[in-house]
């Protein structure tokens, strides 16, 4: 997810995909653990978008880059 996109999203839907991409990482780094993963660069696609998304919240909570809470 390109930075772009997750400027576009409101606080929100921000939440939500943080969230569901924690579990989505959880899954990812059990079954790698327990039965190997097919794909292991997807964790880390995963981890950098969890921290594009935090970071456009803190940016948005500290009114940083013109960036206005949606």
């Amino acid at each position: 997810m390109k930075p772009a996109e997750v400027r576009g999203k409101e606080d929100t839907e921000l939440d939500f995909d943080i969230e569901s991409l924690e579990k989505e990482l959880f899954d990812l780094k059990f079954r790698s653990l327990t039965e190997g993963n097919a794909n292991p660069s997807r964790i880390r696609a995963i981890r950098r978008d969890i921290a594009r998304m935090k970071t456009v919240l803190r940016e948005r909570q500290k009114n940083i880059r013109g960036q206005e809470s949606r």
